[in-house]
């Protein structure tokens, strides 16, 4: 009974390890799988090698020159190394610098093909602060619009209870 007891300590730990080791796989995987089809849809937007695409807030839709939606990146590297990363690997690639704020936030805009891609940066704040490297870490987030994408430059307006059912559909014709 004794080596018994001795046993569950090492079963446990070997479990806990074992768990670590699968979470590590999947999210690998994840990884790898999204920056190739992010490389596809997006294959003249650079994104640093070292960034993580997180699953949740990101959404892809089209492909090619007609691709929309938003990438949020985590980068282990500050805001000034990828503000100079991407004042470097935009030009190489064919995108423009169309405006510029760089302060506690970064917010580059360029443009290519008129499609527009509007790249946010800023530290990345966790709860662990610096204990475990976050002073220096980051968050990208870049959204890219194709020209099409917007048709109707109020959509918002049959939402608006000041205005009749009428007056909405017919604003929302032109």
């Amino acid at each position: 009974m004794k080596n018994s007891l001795k046993l569950i300590p090492l079963l446990v730990f070997t479990i806990l390890v074992s768990g670590c080791s699968i979470f590590s796989t999947n999210y690998s995987t994840y990884q790898e799988e999204t920056r190739r089809v992010i490389d596809y849809l997006l294959e003249d937007m650079p994104i640093p090698e070292d960034a993580d695409i997180q699953k949740e807030p990101t959404v892809i839709l089209g492909t090619g020159e007609g691709i929309a939606g938003r990438i949020i990146l985590s980068s282990p590297v500050s805001p000034a190394t990828n503000l100079i990363f991407y004042g470097n690997s935009t030009q190489d690639s064919g995108w423009v610098l169309s405006s510029s704020s760089v302060g506690e936030q970064i917010v580059l805009v360029y443009e290519k093909n008129d499609r527009y891609a509007t790249i946010e940066i800023q530290r990345q704040r966790d709860r662990f602060g610096t204990f475990f490297g976050g002073e220096n870490n980051s968050q990208i987030t870049i959204s890219v619009v194709h020209p099409g994408a917007i048709g109707v430059q109020n959509p918002y307006l049959a939402l608006d209870p000041t205005r009749s059912l009428e007056q909405s559909s017919v604003v929302s014709k032109e």
